[in-house]
């Protein structure tokens, strides 16, 4: 496959994973088509034409031609400086690697990421929080999120990968959609009654049950294992962490139980005042998950590819 074939993939593959639904990501980006057919010329010039087809800013071609063949991928979870001398190495050993994959963003797909959280408030709706109220407390988090990236050096890996000629590619949250798709539609599908079960279920998927053996498997961070469920919210996509409100709009919309990647300390303070249960099924397992079922897609439709793993990266095969 081609690097720009393999980029369209993942976007289109985010969108059809993507909780809020491909209906209304499509109309999205039909909006930031008009907004953009509207803009000054002067403004033009700096906008990122890559927002007109792909609804995620964390997700970027880094490095690389469109046209460059890809069938050795170095992937990983984060592929920084490190990573990519690693692949150069590798390169020098006589090891192909036509492409590194990172999960988490790097250079332009890391700069501007917090604009992904927009998409939490659809998904909030959806499990019955007013979309007002999803807007209202999302919006000082989303500039908080801004702000801590302003100062930040994206470009370092990035730079090194340019000069070794090395392509370099970033898929965050159209994983992320993936993990979140799948965990939700197991969770409506088994229906576990008790956070014990909750446990179980994810235990039986490969990413968690290695996580496990290593020490850090799937935790409860509030209730405990006899509390009943109750519904359920997958909560592993839109970039980082919400507001710490979500949780009181949550236990009115009716959910139960939280099932999360990881949760800062305000947060897990919040799931407590409000009776959150809380599942913490592991940030690098999950990442793991999203990862392994975008791979799982690409194989199947391009073909075997050659994977090496690095950066908390291990794969599993969930299409036989």
């Amino acid at each position: 496959m081609k690097l720009k074939e393999f980029y369209n993939f993942i976007v289109e593959h985010g969108i059809k994973n993507d909780p809020r639904g491909e209906k209304v990501v499509k109309e999205l980006l039909k909006r930031e088509k008009q907004k953009f057919d509207e803009m000054p010329e002067k403004e033009k010039k700096y906008y990122d034409k890559e927002k007109l087809s792909n609804p995620y800013n964390d997700t970027r071609i880094l490095v690389g031609e469109d046209n460059v063949e890809i069938k050795s991928i170095l992937v990983g979870i984060d592929m920084e400086m490190p990573e990519v001398l690693l692949a150069q190495i590798l390169r020098q050993q006589g090891n192909t690697v036509d492409l590194i994959l990172s999960h988490h963003p790097e250079g332009v797909g890391y700069k501007n990421f917090y604009e992904v959280m927009n998409m939490q408030a659809d998904i909030l709706a959806k499990f019955g929080v007013p979309i007002n109220v999803a807007e209202g407390i999302l919006e000082p988090r989303i500039k908080e999120v801004h702000r801590k990236l302003m100062p930040m050096n994206h470009n370092r890996a990035v730079d090194i990968a340019n000069l070794l000629g090395i392509p370099f590619i970033c898929c965050h949250t159209p994983a992320d959609n993936c993990v979140a798709t799948y965990l939700q539609k197991l969770f409506d599908d088994e229906k576990p009654r008790y956070i014990k079960d909750v446990i179980d279920i994810l235990l039986e998927i490969p990413e968690y049950d290695h996580a496990a053996k290593l020490g850090y498997g799937p935790h409860i961070l509030t209730g405990n294992k006899d509390r009943k469920a109750g519904k359920i919210f997958v909560d592993m996509t839109g970039g980082t962490e919400g507001s710490t409100e979500v949780f009181e709009k949550l236990a009115v919309a009716g959910v139960s139980t939280v099932v999360a990647m990881h949760l800062s300390e305000d947060h897990f303070k919040n799931a407590q005042k409000f009776h959150i249960n809380v599942v913490i099924a592991g940030h690098i397992a999950s990442d793991n998950l999203g990862l392994n079922l975008i791979l799982d897609a690409t194989e199947k439709k391009f073909g075997k590819l050659n994977i090496t793993c690095v950066s908390g990266f291990k794969r599993f095969k969930h299409i036989k």
